[in-house]
């Protein structure tokens, strides 16, 4: 009997073992497929349209183009790189607006040579200041494509495909598979291709409107009868963003300051990465070096490659957040953002902040502002950005590196208050990415002084008290 209770008991422990390391499995699963949710912009995605326009003897004409739907999260340079994985055998005959990095083995094509035969053909933007004859409308941007809200007009590029050995019937295209897309690194994730309504184009005019094609084909029913069916051949293809996926380190951190504490709560130790001389020579590069200059300008330059001021936080960009005045119905914040990278400018670059206080914003000085409501009757976050020709362009590290604002508050007196870091930012974004915040228990409080004369008096009678009692226990 004992036995049997005992290999019980040892069965139900292994089970429980089981069952935990099952619901540690699955909790690990579940993160993994929410890293591409943006609480701050739940909707934004990347989406790419498919447009078939027209049909060749051996295929297609088809228009590509690939919409930025973030609110504030662009593509910059140097640009998104887009590939697929073809169904069947299709080649690209030629390109307009785009070309693909590789033509691969065309050798079996003795006359017309296709543009590019590769089975994952890879394409890239074609550069501003292309031939005309080349272009087409949204195209040659050098792969920058701007965010939906900052500027719409340059959320999207374009470009057309002229596929072979594809077919001419919706029986014999397929869909391409495996969308990848760089933007210009890692980090976004596309799903397949779905079949969807076909787009609709206007002529340069504005007078004729046009639309992808579709093909009818016959089709059967469970009652044998034929039926003629209309079927779009126009798809499109969702991409996500995951800061995850896209670099293994923060790119930008956050830090305080007060009129009322003189203490500067600076970004946190090795927030983005720590100091590596030793390992990695080359890596940063102190502002006072005598070797700036050359360090610089080297070799790496022509790469990309980022060369960072040493600091104790090794981030590239930096926002600081100084609540600098208060008034009677208002105060004010100064918004610094200063580039600790020598080889890096950011052009069109903004700013999301969630404050509560942002429902009060009177004014703004020197930057675009548009607020965000992702979930309806909360309006806590805000857009910045710079002003075109102004300071849209944040510069590379050094004394022009920096750029700068104020915010004009209204207080609101069932929420406003300086304690307890409640002036502080929840969240800050720079280009999209979540800057690193130092510990809610290091930002500046209200100082003591207010509550000195409390603990004074408090003191003061406790010791009358005492001296009462001690003289009285000697009488």
């Amino acid at each position: 009997m004992e036995t049997v209770l005992s290999s019980a008991s040892g069965s139900i422990s292994k089970l429980c073992s089981f069952t935990i390391v099952l619901l540690f499995l699955f909790s690990c699963s579940t993160f993994t497929s929410t890293e591409a949710y943006d609480a701050l912009d739940p909707t934004g995605n990347v989406t790419i349209k498919w447009d078939v326009i027209s049909w060749t003897p051996d295929g297609y004409v088809a228009v590509v183009t690939i919409y930025n739907f973030q609110q504030y999260r662009h593509i910059q340079a140097p640009g998104w790189t887009l590939g697929w994985t073809w169904a069947k055998k299709e080649v690209i005959w030629s390109m307009m607006g785009a070309q693909t990095t590789e033509q691969g083995d065309c050798s079996k094509f003795k006359g017309n040579i296709p543009h590019c035969c590769k089975k994952d053909p890879t394409v890239v933007d074609l550069l501003p200041g292309t031939p005309y004859n080349q272009q087409i409308a949204n195209c040659c941007k050098g792969g920058v494509i701007n965010s939906w809200v900052q500027d719409p007009a340059n959320a999207a590029s374009s470009f057309q495909v002229s596929v072979g050995a594809a077919g001419t019937t919706n029986k014999t295209v397929r869909v391409p598979r495996n969308f990848t897309l760089r933007a210009p690194g890692p980090g976004y994730t596309c799903g397949p291709a779905k079949i969807v309504r076909p787009t609709k184009f206007v002529t340069p005019d504005k007078r004729r409107i046009t639309q992808a094609m579709s093909k009818m084909v016959e089709q059967s029913s469970n009652f044998s009868l034929s039926y003629l069916h209309l079927i779009a051949v126009t798809w499109n293809v969702t991409c996500t963003y995951s800061q995850f996926l896209a670099q293994k380190t923060p790119t930008c951190c956050v830090s305080l300051s007060s009129f009322y504490n003189d203490t500067i709560v600076s970004c946190p130790t090795c927030a983005c990465g720590c100091q590596n001389n030793i390992t990695e020579p080359g890596s940063c590069v102190s502002e006072r070096s005598p070797y700036l200059a050359s360090a610089v300008s080297g070799p790496g330059k022509s790469s990309n490659s980022p060369l960072l001021q040493c600091t104790s936080h090794m981030c590239p960009v930096r926002v600081h957040w100084h609540v600098k005045l208060n008034y009677k119905e208002y105060w004010r914040v100064k918004i610094t953002i200063t580039n600790f990278n020598y080889r890096m400018n950011y052009t069109q670059w903004n700013l999301v902040v969630q404050h509560p206080n942002f429902d009060n914003l009177t004014q703004l000085f020197s930057f675009h502002y548009k607020s965000l409501t992702p979930y309806a009757g909360l309006n806590d976050t805000a857009m910045l950005w710079g002003v075109k020709f102004y300071n849209d362009l944040l510069s590379e590290a050094g004394p022009l590196g920096n750029v700068q604002s104020e915010l004009l508050f209204q207080k609101d007196a069932a929420t406003f208050t300086f304690e307890k870091g409640w002036a502080f930012p929840r969240r800050i974004y720079f280009n999209g990415d979540n800057c690193v915040m130092p510990p809610p228990d290091a930002y500046p409080w209200l100082p003591n002084s207010g509550f000195r004369p409390v603990i004074s008096l408090c003191q003061l009678v406790m010791t009358i008290l005492a001296s009462i009692v001690f003289l009285w226990a000697y009488m």
